[in-house]
């Protein structure tokens, strides 16, 4: 007998299984690190390159399953919960062994004094007591794989229950099993229709509730294959769900209800294991609105609200984010099942020119595609629509065809165009006979087709038969109830597939040994202390970023020699560990171009120091540079993912317009790129009103070393904010002209 030498369940025990009367309910996340794996690669700043797969086959599909404090009692909440247990034990084959230190039997099963007595090893083991700790600490005797814990109490309850969380995890750690919850609840063990086929949604949810939009996909066709409630986190959490469910073929699309994350960089390996495989991940994402608890001082640290980062991270590595619970269930339906495309081209085709119109606009807006027909194939359709109707796209057949034999041939022929990969159809409102056989035209041509058909069926009743049965019965057509939800789907849908074609990890790439930089620039560092603008800019030169030509002077003749050296005209600034932001005290003077405009300088900006009592290392005397695009790049710690890098308009147009794009290391050139698309003011990197095109090479090459830097300093360095870095015209470079850096 498995565990023999451990004896049987305590006092303690027995008392913590029959006080446990509450249901299971759901909460938020832990925010408990993970244990780290030595066997893992790791990057320059120690942070792993790999997801580590759980192998949670024995987990959804286990031989044996234990339910500790199970209960047959009427008006008990294990009672349910047992029940429950059994049924569905049943339905996945295995064996199940109620264990209760009070009961010889449960619902007619042999019932177990304590897990010391079961009588064989098992997979899984359902924890239906108050305090699972002490269980979890017999449990690591006995080998179990895998423990659920329902009880409540922990991290979603303030300090003490976040200790208790903590002590918790720390236990499940040191006993090799991995561990569902606290805090989460039955969704593992519903009942999934098993006459269903083609690809599935994999769910994940930190709120059970919010997952029965997506687990009722069922009844309308589309399959589900696991629903993994995540609870409180404490050991398994949402990446390691996303990484197992990338890999198993029967999924087509993840879709997650996510309230936090426990761990930025878990969650980014994941969704690069999931785009490597193409794998769609589809994620509500709450908190949108916070605005974060940290101003920093660097202008940098004001733009990043952590759900921005959270924003961009999930962007950056293709998980798509939408807003509602029903835009979740439609957009990962139609990702699971919905073929490669063969085309960005979306036609929109209506009985109506102004419901193509409306749709048209919305959808063009979003930035879908609609390209003009070409001429052959709009006198093709002109076969069997009036002349007199647009058929460039959107294709308004005036209705009548639609009743007749017409109303296929025209499908067909959209379908038939090389440059249309989407043919979208909406159907404000239910006109039989009509509406019937454009359903079944639609579905039928969608059958014999490789390419995307979509339709919005408007009726707010949803009872008609051509919705219920002829629509819903496809499994080819894609249908909605919205047109927003329709654009959402489909834009996610050539995103992803855009996105995945092109797919690099960056991972792959992510520098494993400090560069010489990093060598110079540890010994600029001082810990807890922000960098005087000389040093900050030393630090850059240390990684190859261009700085103005300047001399550090501590006196009005030294400056005069230093502006000689350096180039009329000048500016002059004040230099010291305590200086941010010196404009706002004076403490700059641009344009200066005689000795005598110098010395004044000098005296001033010196007078100014001493009379705000700011301490000085010395005036710069710096290379004026005038011409270009005024930049912000710089880099910041996030709590989740650690150092983000961020760039932006710079200058004054940062307090004013907040225009920025953030992106977490590693990435490539691609993505840095694709921040400065993302970009409102992008149109001046391109030259406007007669100035000429920035070097955006040369941004891109300072990005990517600011992104190095991130990596290889890590810890090290709180914030980095340079601004404005001056963008020259196109071959001439980029120029650092201010420079701020705290060290952590």
């Amino acid at each position: 007998m498995l565990g023999s030498t451990h004896g049987t369940l305590t006092t303690d025990f027995r008392a913590r299984v029959e006080a446990c009367g509450e249901s299971p309910r759901t909460a938020v996340h832990s925010s408990a690190a993970p244990s780290a794996d030595d066997a893992v690669p790791v990057d320059v700043s120690g942070r792993p390159l790999h997801a580590d797969v759980p192998d949670l086959d024995r987990f959804f599909r286990p031989e044996s399953v234990a339910v500790i404090g199970a209960s047959d009692a009427e008006g008990r909440a294990n009672t349910g919960i047992t029940r429950q247990l059994i049924a569905w034990a049943e339905r996945v084959g295995a064996r199940i062994h109620p264990v209760h230190p009070t009961r010889t039997t449960v619902f007619g099963l042999t019932c177990h004094a304590s897990v010391a007595d079961l009588p064989e090893q098992v997979d899984l083991a359902v924890l239906l007591v108050a305090d699972p700790l002490p269980v979890i600490e017999e449990l690591a005797e006995t080998k179990v794989k895998f423990a659920v814990a329902f009880a409540s109490g922990f991290a979603e309850t303030g300090d003490a229950g976040a200790a208790a969380q903590e002590r918790l995890g720390a236990a499940v750690r040191r006993s090799g099993l991995r561990l569902l919850g606290p805090n989460t609840n039955l969704n593992a063990f519903e009942k999934f229709r098993e006459d269903l086929d083609g690809p599935a949604i994999a769910l994940i949810t930190q709120s059970g509730h919010q997952g029965r939009p997506v687990y009722t996909l069922q009844e309308l066709g589309i399959r589900l294959s696991h629903w993994a409630p995540t609870g409180n986190e404490a050991d398994l959490e949402t990446s390691d769900f996303i990484s197992y469910f990338a890999e198993q073929p029967e999924v087509g699309a993840i879709a997650c209800y996510v309230e936090g994350l426990k761990d930025g960089r878990s969650f980014l390996l994941a969704a690069d294991r999931a785009a490597r495989n193409g794998v769609p991940v589809v994620a509500v994402k709450v908190g949108r609105t916070e605005t974060g608890a940290r101003m920093a001082a660097s202008h940098t640290g004001k733009l990043t609200g952590a759900d921005t980062v959270v924003d961009a991270a999930m962007r950056q590595f293709g998980v798509i984010r939408v807003d509602g619970l029903d835009e979740l269930q439609d957009t990962a339906a139609l990702l699971a099942r919905a073929r490669k495309p063969k085309a960005d081209g979306v036609v929109v085709y209506s009985i109506s020119g102004g419901t193509g119109a409306h749709f048209s606009d919305l959808a063009t807006e979003a930035g879908l595609t609609l390209p003009t027909l070409s001429q052959a194939k709009q006198d093709e359709l002109h076969q069997w629509i009036p002349g007199y109707l647009n058929v460039a796209n959107p294709v308004d057949n005036g209705g009548h065809p639609v009743g007749d034999w017409r109303g296929r041939k025209i499908i067909d022929a959209i379908l038939a165009d090389p440059e249309v990969g989407v043919l979208i159809c909406p159907i404000t409102g239910p006109f039989p006979p009509m509406s019937d056989k454009l359903a079944q035209d639609l579905v039928d041509a969608a059958e014999q087709s490789d390419k995307l058909v979509c339709v919005i069926w408007g009726s707010p009743v949803g009872t008609e038969d051509a919705y219920r049965t002829t629509l819903l019965g496809s499994s080819r057509v894609a249908t909605f109830r919205t047109f927003g939800n329709c654009i959402t789907a489909v834009r996610a849908y050539l995103g992803h597939h855009r996105f995945t074609a092109g797919y690099r990890s960056p991972f792959e790439d992510a520098p494993r040994t400090p560069s010489p930089s990093y060598r110079k620039a540890q010994a600029l560092m001082r810990p807890s202390q922000q960098l005087s603008e000389h040093a900050a800019k030393q630090l850059l030169r240390a990684y190859g970023i261009r700085v103005p030509r300047e001399q550090l002077v501590t006196s009005a003749a030294a400056a005069v020699r230093a502006a000689g050296l350096v180039g009329y005209p000048v500016v002059m600034k004040a230099s010291g560990p305590q200086l941010g932001h010196k404009t706002e005290l004076g403490l700059v003077k641009i344009g200066l171009t005689s000795a005598s405009q110098i010395r004044d300088a000098y005296r001033e900006l010196t007078d100014i120091a001493r009379y705000e009592n700011v301490p000085l290392d010395g005036i710069l005397v710096c290379q004026m540079v005038e011409r270009g695009v005024e930049m912000v790049v710089g880099v910041t710690q996030d709590d989740l993912f650690g150092p983000t890098v961020t760039v932006g308009l710079g200058g004054v147009l940062v307090e004013v317009l907040h225009d920025a794009a953030v992106r977490v290391p590693p990435f490539g050139e691609d993505q840095a790129r694709a921040m400065l698309r993302e970009l409102r003011g992008h149109a001046l990197l391109d030259g406007v009103r007669g100035a000429p095109p920035a070097d955006v090479d040369a941004l891109v090459e300072v990005v990517l070393r600011i992104q190095r830097m991130a990596l290889e300093l890590g810890d090290e360095l709180s914030e980095l904010d340079i601004n404005p870095l001056m963008v020259l015209p196109r071959g001439q470079g980029a120029v650092a002209l201010d420079a701020l850096a705290i060290c952590r």
